[in-house]
């Protein structure tokens, strides 16, 4: 199907006809047919400078951005962009900030007026007042390639805002209700380790829930469980008509329930691990926390003293995997190498102990780091050439 876009006469008159805001369960306008904001799954994000901004436009008879609307197979519509400035004009029109609460704007400088204080023939112009509407019709990636294109300018949409525009329907909506809300949001009030909620799981300064990243974090982790769904709009896609979203529910709920029996103690380091993916890695094997706690410690006691040889962001998966190369350099820091150095009495550490310049020396792991050797200031040696080989060519010999 080739994607057509018609430009019909729309005017805020139509536009608020049969305006209802319903909080989560979404905003519809024009006669009723056109979803608002269940389309984004977005809060409204317009601060209410931005909304006077919009209708100081529409007073003036100044132009406003375009917008661009998706006709559905039923013939209804959905917002593509230009919720904000949709909501904005019918919040004034109809008097309410979608909390109760008037609207009154001071145009051109004059007193603050509420469109019912404003003259018969200004509020006829206002309602006069032509949109600029792009209706898009056509398929899905056709669509979402156009999401793309438009959204360009202002307080644009997050990655997921997008994907959200593009396949709502009942798993959508439901999906919001745990992930989505700004307030009392049922995925960030069971992501922490105890009963303190300031020991978060993930990173609540950049998870916006309202912006989609908490339910794109939800989403990311779950397609990596299998090849299943190799992309987020997959799962989407796939799951669109669903009457819940209980399947990805249930299954953040055991990524954190699992975190919380695997590491009881928390660390300020655990909101930025990518539990999701360890979960599925790890999650069906048997681990004792208590033998994993003890080597955290001894590792982030040993990254406070010595951290040059250490990868710290590894550290949560080596434990579940003993995989060394995810938290050790392979290579001395030049200040590792420099504290061994003055710790040898600026001598070569080998059989012939000279006096050297530290530029002369070369570093060698005392437990070679194949055996298991870590790559700490007490595990380096600082040798000449010719001790060096020595040593090596007997770790060879030896093995």
């Amino acid at each position: 199907m080739t994607m057509t876009i018609t430009t019909p006469v729309i005017t805020i008159r139509e536009l608020v006809k049969n305006y209802k805001d319903s909080g989560d369960n979404g905003v519809v306008a024009y006669h009723g047919t056109l979803n608002v904001r269940p389309a984004y799954q977005r809060a409204f994000v317009y601060e209410p400078n931005d909304r006077d901004r919009v209708m100081m436009s529409v007073y003036n008879g100044l132009p406003l951005n375009s917008m661009y609307w998706a006709i559905n197979p039923d013939g209804t519509y959905e917002v593509i962009d230009g919720q904000q400035r949709i909501i904005s004009i019918c919040q004034f029109i109809t008097n309410d900030d979608g909390h109760g609460n008037p609207i009154a704007i001071n145009f051109n400088g004059k007193n603050n007026q509420s469109f019912e204080g404003l003259s018969p023939e200004k509020k006829e112009e206002i309602l006069d007042y032509r949109l600029q509407v792009y209706l898009c019709n056509g398929t899905d990636d056709e669509k979402l390639e156009w999401f793309h294109t438009i959204n360009i300018a202002g307080k644009q949409m997050t990655e997921q805002e997008l994907l959200n525009a593009n396949y709502t329907g009942s798993w959508l909506s439901d999906a919001k209700q745990y992930f989505s809300k700004k307030t009392n949001n049922k995925a960030l009030s069971i992501s922490f380790c105890d009963n303190d909620d300031r020991h978060m799981l993930v990173n609540k300064d950049a998870v916006a829930a309202n912006r989609q990243e908490l339910l794109e974090l939800a989403l990311r982790w779950r397609i990596s469980k299998s090849d299943q769904y190799p992309e987020i709009k997959d799962y989407m896609a796939q799951h669109r008509f669903d009457e819940n979203a209980n399947e990805l529910w249930t299954y953040y709920k055991s990524v954190i329930e699992w975190v919380k029996t695997t590491f009881p103690e928390y660390r300020k380091e655990m909101k930025s691990i990518d539990w999701g993916t360890l979960y599925n890695k790890y999650g069906n094997n048997q681990y004792d926390p208590a033998v994993l706690e003890a080597e955290l410690k001894r590792l982030f006691d040993l990254y406070n003293v010595d951290p040059d040889g250490l990868k710290k962001s590894g550290f949560y998966e080596y434990v579940l995997s003993g995989d060394r190369t995810l938290i050790w350099h392979r290579i001395f820091s030049d200040k590792q190498q420099r504290q061994a150095y003055a710790n040898q009495g600026k001598r070569c550490g080998g059989r012939c102990g000279r006096e050297m310049p530290f530029s002369e020396l070369e570093a060698h792991h005392k437990v070679a780091f194949i055996d298991g050797g870590e790559t700490t200031i007490d595990n380096c040696l600082m040798l000449c050439h010719d001790c060096h080989a020595d040593i090596t060519a007997k770790q060879n010999h030896d093995k």
